[in-house]
């Protein structure tokens, strides 16, 4: 069904937004095909083909942009698409899956009558090397990396109507969807067969076990304990929020407090909890779970079982005459809670049964991830807690969200308590970190060289835990880490994440004037941005007036994501204005054989997805040459840390003129090159240097073999010869963040 497709949307990208011109990032792909396509055309008048055809993609691709995907290309009859290229929320995986699953459903709902379409979805997570300003539906081309092709192949492997991810898609969503294994994928290039999973269904939300005791939180724990304590003996209600960042322990305090307020002078506390996932199917369908709970439901339940049950849990709550209608509209909203009027008339019943419990007995509501809901569940504990006030109850709400996300709520002046999660302290923090080693099966003493990484975050202590080697990772950060880092950058605008990611480059404190320099700016225009992360907590001063990342990996996964191109560049500018200092090129990154380590962070290799080449991006109003350090070709970089690295070419030596001849391209064809660092900030952010017009063609070194190197180089393995390389000696393989020891 090879067609020509029509794209909704190409806005692309703008430079404001985006501080590099390409990013090394993880991202989750999806692929999705039509099961016997041909034969179903041969069958079809092209009429109907047509028909079919517009139907298919058009329902495909509106479910992507539900979910906030990128139709990266269109091949034949089959789509690929990519879910956290230009902007990560930590949910890239979950969005990608749900969005397989609502492929299959909607193509059954809209296609036209008598046509059934079997499709194929596979989806991957993986490193790629994004084209930033190529992220648009339609931008071909805008990602390389190996995990295209295992999303092809998953996708091939899938079952008719199925959808399967691979093992990095699966840990990202567990909890989230239920998933089945499926046998082992054999994959042709790869030694060792892919684990591979089925994808069911949307998981319900399940109370997350908490072992072990709770760490450096009994002061937060009593303060929210004794505002309940207040609510109940006053007959007045309160609203607690517990506030913290992703990975703080909010759950987990509210699973503490809980367990610590059963009873208040003796009496019996009835606590009514609900969950909110990311991405919730309907507005208020948090509440609905909160009823299921609340009543004994089950989805496996027969209707006239939850009719019973509803009716049960009700009693005494509602006047009699009410009662079955008021079951029954409970029972409709558990059974579609998307439905809007359910939802509506749901909630207004189960909003009158709270208040009819809390008149029987002291009542607790509360809501994890209140940040995550929609606003119409914000409204419904609004009201709730007003009619409460109103009443005189004894209830209390207490919810769960981030600092960055404000709950104004109207006419609640000194019977709202803010409790914040901080980050834990070092004796705290190693205490986690020794309890989760020991439970984990690995050595105690590991906790020392872990404490400088973990940051004080009991999530980052958790990860690093379970993951016996998490150099091995990209960037040397845990998945669970990674994907939080990667959320809280993706927030900064452009002009805050270059800076950040200058500071994370540079590898230790820096200065204003020496970020400027990175950057190409003006001087003092670094210092606003600057001031602004140390405000959001990414930055700290240091005792000489320059800045530092804060947290080790904030400053590893910043740094891991700019590519080696423009390491170099920040390198080269440093040169030339005396800075004796260069970029830090040791964080190592895997390729994919055995763990082995295969280039300094920011040198992946690019591989995959039939992508284009990445333009290399030069100094401002400088055209490099095959010899240049920004080209890949012979020269040297600069000093590092007074010592030359080295940098291995695309091409061994014995064929440097012929590079010089061809201009780095084997098929004799010169190569663009794109002048400016990052053209988004050099050029487009506001009170950037004006633009400088470029040349034809220039040539970026050799093009089609492995990609230059900087830094540290390649560890021979398996007999091949080394490339010629001057190392530089007594270098660390593995970056280490400022103050941090290795893992």
């Amino acid at each position: 069904m090879l067609i020509t497709t029509p794209v909704g949307s190409r806005e692309a990208v703008t430079g404001a937004r985006w501080p590099v011109p390409e990013e090394r990032r993880t991202v989750t792909v999806l692929f999705a095909d039509i099961v016997g396509s041909t034969g179903l055309v041969e069958r079809l008048d092209p009429e109907d083909v047509r028909a079919l055809q517009q139907a298919y993609f058009g329902t495909v691709a509106a479910v992507l942009r539900r979910w906030h995907g990128v139709v990266e290309k269109y091949v034949g009859d089959a789509v690929m698409a990519l879910f956290g290229a230009h902007g990560s929320d930590g949910f890239d995986a979950y969005r990608g899956v749900r969005a397989g699953l609502e492929i299959q459903a909607a193509l059954d709902r809209r296609l036209p009558a008598g046509t059934r379409l079997r499709v194929r979805v596979g989806v991957a997570t993986g490193e790629v090397l994004v084209d930033l300003a190529g992220t648009r539906d339609g931008g071909h081309g805008a990602a390389s990396g190996a995990v295209i092709t295992r999303a092809a192949r998953l996708q091939e492997y899938a079952p008719p109507g199925g959808v399967v991810v691979c093992a990095a898609t699966r840990r990202a969503v567990a909890g989230l969807v239920e998933q089945r294994p499926l046998a082992t994928m054999a994959v042709a290039g790869k030694a060792q067969p892919l684990d591979v999973w089925r994808v069911t269904g949307v998981a319900r939300h399940r109370p997350a076990r908490h072992h072990g005791p709770l760490v450096g939180r009994r002061r937060e724990l009593a303060t929210a304990g004794e505002e309940i304590n207040r609510a109940v003996r006053e007959r007045h209600p309160r609203w607690i929020s517990l506030v913290g960042p992703a990975g703080s322990g909010r759950s987990r305090m509210l699973h503490e407090l809980v367990r610590a307020v059963s009873t208040v002078d003796g009496v019996p506390v009835r606590w009514c909890v609900a969950h909110c996932p990311p991405f919730p199917d309907g507005d208020l369908a948090p509440l609905a779970d909160m009823v299921r709970a609340v009543a004994g439901v089950r989805d496996t339940h027969p209707p006239e079982t939850v009719r019973r049950r509803l009716a049960t849990a009700l009693d005494g709550l509602l006047p009699p005459a009410r009662r079955g209608a008021a079951a029954h509209a409970l029972a409709e909203f558990l059974a579609a809670p998307r439905d809007a009027g359910a939802a509506a008339r749901g909630a207004e019943v189960w909003r009158e049964a709270l208040l009819g419990l809390a008149a029987a007995q002291p009542v607790v509501v509360a809501v994890d991830d209140l940040d995550r809901a929609a606003p119409a569940l914000n409204r419904f504990l609004h009201r709730l807690f007003a009619d409460a006030s109103e009443r005189g109850l004894p209830l209390a709400v207490v919810a769960t969200h981030g600092p960055g996300w404000a709950d104004l709520l109207p006419g609640a002046a000194g019977r709202r308590r803010r409790v914040p999660l901080p980050a834990l302290g070092t004796v705290d923090t190693g205490r986690l970190l020794r309890h989760l080693l020991d439970r984990a099966g690995r050595p105690a003493a590991r906790a020392a060289a872990l404490l400088p990484l973990v940051g004080g975050s009991p999530a980052a202590a958790a990860a690093y835990a379970a993951t016996p080697d998490a150099d091995g990772e990209p960037g040397g950060v845990p998945e669970p880490v990674r994907r939080l880092v990667d959320a809280r950058l993706d927030r900064l605008d452009g002009e805050r994440r270059a800076v950040l990611m200058a500071a994370a480059a540079r590898g230790a404190e820096v200065p204003a004037a020496t970020v400027d320099r990175m950057l190409a700016w003006p001087a003092g225009r670094a210092e606003p941005a600057l001031r602004a992360l140390v405000d959001a907590g990414l930055l700290r001063r240091t005792a000489t007036g320059g800045y530092a990342v804060a947290e080790p990996a904030v400053a590893r996964v910043a740094a891991y994501r700019l590519p080696r191109a423009v390491r170099a560049e920040f390198t080269r500018r440093l040169g030339d204005a005396g800075t004796a200092v260069a970029i830090r090129p040791e964080l190592v990154v895997t390729d994919g054989v055995g763990g082995r380590a295969a280039c300094p962070a920011g040198a992946g290799r690019r591989s995959g997805g039939g992508a284009r080449p990445a333009p290399v991006p030069a100094a401002a109003g400088r055209t490099p040459d095959v010899g240049s350090p920004v080209a890949g070709g012979a020269g040297r970089i600069g000093a590092v840390v007074g010592r030359p690295v080295g940098v291995s070419g695309g091409a061994p030596a014995g064929r440097a003129r012929d590079t010089a001849r061809t201009g780095g391209n084997r098929a004799g064809r010169p190569a663009r090159g794109r002048l400016g660092l990052f053209p988004g900030l050099v050029d487009a952010l506001p009170g950037g240097p004006a633009a400088v017009s470029v040349g034809a063609a220039v040539s970026v070194g050799p093009m089609g073999g492995r990609p230059p190197t900087v830094g540290p180089p390649r560890p021979p393995h398996g007999g091949r010869a080394r490339r010629d390389v001057t190392p530089a000696p007594d270098r660390p393989r593995r970056a280490v963040g400022a103050g941090a020891a290795a893992a």
